[in-house]
């Protein structure tokens, strides 16, 4: 009997490392699921609703001298933007998101890997909304900033990204909004002198990572803390195993100068579970 129960503990320990190999390479995904990282494992990320991007009363987030609660044309479409810190949350909640929300790093590729120099390689201008920097006009604009299209903004990215997944059009991810706006965090790193106005792009090939205690958690808000990945050395493979795949990661990246991290007035809606119990209980389905 003790020798049938060990091999009984090895044929379970056996099956979840093989659903653990498998998890990230599977095509199981729902419409509404994304994968992610965290402590060096693979999650995947359930979206329940749609994001927000927060506007106060006091914004300005269009830049036309009109306070957001006396400028109706500010409320049509929403502006998320990288570099600004809203001073309440989703549900209500007053007071800086570090404090009161759980971040999600999204980590954007802010290198070229072959030193791209062909505007034609940036994200197109199929389906992006009006007044979204696009196409070569978008990879002219990021030469100019970065020396290269980064694979952030190509349309064919050299490098694996949780967002888009393979059948979603580029500059698009689930539940996700479809552009960003880059002004205040260009200007706020030197790229673009002051002041401030909205640089629209497409939302950025990306993908993400959670703080250790979040792996597994219930459908929440999280609020998106953009993390421009600088080195090519720090970003993750598919399945997880090197680069920023984990909060440790992530803050020796920035500390080393690799990776600088933004605040944001985005927020994402969503529930995160290990690739593996996900695949374990797929398998048990």
């Amino acid at each position: 009997m003790k020798f049938a129960f060990s091999k009984s503990l090895m044929g379970l320990a056996l099956a979840l490392i093989a659903v653990s190999a498998s998890a990230q390479k599977s095509s199981t995904l729902k419409p509404n699921q994304t994968y992610g990282f965290g402590e060096g494992q693979s999650l995947v990320f359930t979206y329940t609703q749609n994001f927000d991007c927060i506007d106060q009363p006091n914004d300005d987030l269009n830049f036309n001298g009109i306070k957001a609660a006396v400028d109706p044309a500010e409320m049509q479409t929403p502006i998320c933007q990288a570099g600004i810190e809203p001073q309440i949350n989703p549900p209500g909640v007053v007071g800086n998101p570090n404090n009161t929300t759980e971040p999600l790093f999204v980590l954007v590729p802010m290198f070229s890997v072959d030193n791209d120099r062909n505007p034609n390689d940036a994200i197109s201008c199929t389906g992006v909304v009006t007044g979204t920097l696009c196409g070569p006009t978008l990879g002219s604009t990021l030469i100019s900033l970065f020396g290269a299209v980064p694979e952030a903004f190509k349309t064919t990215p050299l490098v694996y990204a949780q967002c888009p997944d393979p059948k979603s059009a580029p500059g698009t991810c689930t539940m996700h909004a479809s552009r960003i706006d880059l002004g205040p965090v260009l200007v706020s790193l030197g790229y673009l002198p002051p002041p401030v106005a909205n640089v629209f792009v497409p939302t950025p090939n990306h993908s993400h990572v959670v703080i250790n205690a979040d792996l597994n958690t219930s459908p929440i808000w999280w609020q998106v803390v953009p993390v421009l990945v600088l080195d090519q050395t720090d970003w993750p493979g598919q399945d997880g195993s090197t680069g920023i795949n984990s909060v440790k990661a992530l803050n020796a990246a920035i500390s080393a100068g690799r990776a600088v991290k933004a605040p944001s007035n985005f927020f994402l809606f969503f529930s995160s579970v290990t690739a593996t119990s996900h695949a374990a209980h797929l398998h048990q389905q």
